[in-house]
């Protein structure tokens, strides 16, 4: 994997990941306007792509060729990664950051819970139960995946996150409502309201 920040003052990244499963190319802004490209060979990866592009504020460009013929994961997986490491080199020292934050989102039936932590050391706790069904779309999508992208994310992009399901039965909107939720929430975090490095020990 290969991740740079740009020559200028913005907080961006690219990261290009080749490995003998999955290539993928990410471009991230973390102070854009909500522009978002995906394109992963999994629609409905794509559309919950654009929601954390979209309402976390950030410019995003997400394009993927993995295995699909196997299935999904490698691709999801591996996406989770490029894009945790384009995160983390893109918040850069995190000077001045908000670096906590927590919300709850709706979406119809479904409510989910997120706090998190930009602070430098990788955790997951995710307490979210799904109804069975996979998503209807075209392949078909496995929901359990979600949780394998929000660990690798996480791990890359050092950001301790916590993910709750307080109720919801449709699978579609649980889902959506989880990166609705993470993306206001990591646009909260890395909003910049000082100038030092929101830490007592000096880095994050």
């Amino acid at each position: 994997m290969s991740a740079q920040p740009t020559p200028d003052d913005r907080r961006a990244a690219t990261v290009a990941r080749t490995t003998a499963e999955t290539e993928i190319a990410i471009e991230i802004d973390l102070d854009g306007n909500g522009r978002v490209e995906t394109s992963t060979g999994i629609p409905f990866f794509d559309h919950m792509l654009a929601q954390l592009g979209r309402h976390g504020g950030f410019d995003l460009i997400v394009n993927a060729t993995g295995d699909l013929h196997i299935d999904s994961h490698h691709t999801v997986e591996d996406v989770g990664i490029a894009l945790g490491e384009a995160f983390a080199v893109a918040a850069g020292n995190k000077a001045g950051v908000t670096r906590f934050a927590s919300n709850r989102v709706p979406l119809d039936e479904a409510l989910i819970d997120v706090a998190l932590d930009l602070s430098g050391r990788p955790f997951l706790y995710y307490d979210v139960e799904f109804p069975g069904q996979k998503i209807l779309s075209d392949p078909p999508f496995d929901p359990q995946l979600i949780e394998e992208f929000w660990r690798a994310f996480v791990t890359a992009a050092g950001i301790t996150l916590h993910v709750t399901l307080v109720r919801g039965v449709n699978t579609h909107h649980i889902v959506e409502a989880t990166f609705k939720g993470v993306a206001r929430s990591l646009r909260d975090a890395v909003r910049i309201e000082g100038g030092g490095v929101p830490s007592t020990k000096g880095v994050l």
